[in-house]
């Protein structure tokens, strides 16, 4: 504990580190071979450096920054809602082409029983763990030998830790994991929190008003989220506030059960026959090409951040540049799915068939019939077309999850340039603080609801048979195409 401890407070304040400008020179100098030369005749020349090309990653498509008229200019007189319309602009960032499959998911899955199974034969074989130090050779702690392979004839103690992960059917016999033991744990560090004024660790940088005199003694009040196991097993999440007294105030953890709910398609569907999809659509390879359903707001962003570990484990030098990946702001997911012409649907016309009769997209085309359009559920991601941005079903097959929270005012509510509304409700909050945006409609979902503008909310911790998602990363060189031309 106190290895992990010590771990996590240098982690946090390497990162914290990082926002002030001291570092980031020395980072300049130590990084990039920056030297103070004379070589100019005495004029400011500027310093050099490697740049750093961001590679494409992989199943994503480059959304570039630009302009949107957010909200839906024609109000829908049929459903009374109205939607606020604003201009804004974004920065360009790299989206996932398709939703999340339940092939992709599954591998998160299969990833958090492989690193508790790991963790647990460590405690009878230690070489499952490995110890990591720094380039000072200090030690930074204690991790999963994941080049360690599982045991193919394991041993009785060994049998006996692999069998603790699974439970018995015990009418079938069947033999399955035990979903409540899928818990991942992971941090997140809060940039933005870290860099507000009023949390700075210096009394004087609070407030830049010099005709006001700042009392050395003020303390200053944080919201941290933290997570742990208790004595009984059980998960215990909270939001504490407490007063700041380091930069590792800034991390947060969170442990989620990552096992999507199988049962929503019968929860969602009541006097509906749809045990099959409840016992196989997760789980039979004959899904693995479809969207991953059951998975709640809070799950989505557990697998954005497992997704970043994955990543960065697999980079040298680079990985300091690259963005973590997230779930898109409400924005950004509008921006992306009308296009480059900001259409009112994905495709370039306002109907939602082609004259032959070809659907554009996995919708509800007609009262109860949902098969109209070849799909009676969700489809394989990618069969449609994709937009001119080159992504694929943004319009119908699921409804997505955004980061932003749900309110009426929408993007009234929001800044003009990258905007966002953010709001991490913590457990004793009130149920109505925990709606999230949702956005692009999905398969049981009418025409209206598969506009690129159209809104809709769902509680954080609510798994549906009809919502995915899919992720975003910020770009790491935002160079503009025109700046790059001239």
């Amino acid at each position: 504990m106190e290895l992990r401890k010590r771990r996590r407070e240098r982690v946090a304040q390497r990162a914290f580190l990082i926002l002030s400008l001291s570092s980031f020179l020395i980072l300049l100098t130590g990084c990039f071979g920056s030297k103070m030369t004379t070589s100019g005749g005495g004029e400011v020349t500027g310093t050099g450096g490697r740049t750093f090309t961001e590679p494409t990653p992989y199943g994503m498509t480059l959304v570039k920054r630009g302009h949107l008229k957010m909200g839906i200019e024609k109000q829908d007189s049929l459903w009374g809602k109205n939607t606020p319309v604003r201009d804004i602009s974004v920065e360009g960032f790299w989206m996932d082409e398709t939703e999340v499959t339940n092939s992709k998911y599954r591998q998160f899955v299969y990833y958090v029983r492989d690193s508790i199974l790991r963790e647990r034969l460590a405690e009878i074989d230690e070489t499952y763990k490995t110890v990591k130090t720094d380039k000072d050779g200090e030690e930074i702690g204690t991790f999963i030998n994941w080049k360690k392979s599982l045991p193919r004839k394991p041993s009785e103690d060994e049998q006996e830790i692999i069998d603790g992960l699974y439970v018995t059917n015990p009418v079938t016999g069947e033999k399955m994991l035990d979903y409540r033991q899928m818990n991942y744990r992971y941090e997140i560090y809060d940039y933005t929190a870290a860099a507000l004024r009023r949390n700075r660790l210096n009394p004087q940088e609070r407030n830049l008003n010099t005709d006001i005199t700042v009392d050395p003694n003020e303390q200053v009040w944080i919201s941290k989220d933290t997570a742990y196991v208790d004595d009984e097993g059980k998960i215990v999440r909270e939001t504490i506030n407490r007063q700041l007294t380091g930069p590792w105030d800034f991390l947060n953890t969170y442990i989620v059960n990552v096992f999507p709910d199988t049962t929503c398609w019968v929860n969602d569907f009541p006097n509906s026959d749809n045990e099959m999809y409840m016992r196989y659509y997760f789980s039979n390879p004959a899904y693995n090409d479809y969207p991953v359903v059951g998975v709640t707001w809070e799950q989505a962003n557990a697998f954005c951040a497992w997704r970043t570990e994955y990543l960065l484990k697999g980079l040298g030098p680079a990985a300091r540049f690259v963005q973590r990946y997230r779930l898109p702001t409400e924005a950004e997911w509008e921006y992306a799915a009308r296009g480059k012409d900001q259409n009112e649907f994905p495709w370039d016309n306002e109907d939602v068939a082609s004259g032959k009769g070809c659907f554009y997209a996995n919708f509800k085309p007609d009262d109860g019939n949902y098969t109209k359009d070849g799909n009676l559920i969700t489809s394989r991601v990618g069969i449609y077309s994709a937009n001119s941005n080159g992504l694929y079903d943004m319009a119908g097959n699921v409804a997505e999850w955004t980061s932003t929270v749900y309110t009426e005012a929408g993007v009234d509510a929001m800044n003009d340039i990258n905007p966002q509304l953010k709001y991490n409700a913590a457990i004793e909050d009130p149920y109505r603080l925990k709606k999230k945006s949702v956005r692009g409609g999905s398969w049981k979902d009418p025409e209206s609801y598969i506009r690129s503008a159209w809104r809709s909310s769902e509680y954080q911790n609510q798994p549906r048979s009809y919502i995915g998602f899919r992720c975003v990363r910020s770009l790491a060189n935002t160079t503009s195409e025109k700046a790059k031309k001239k």
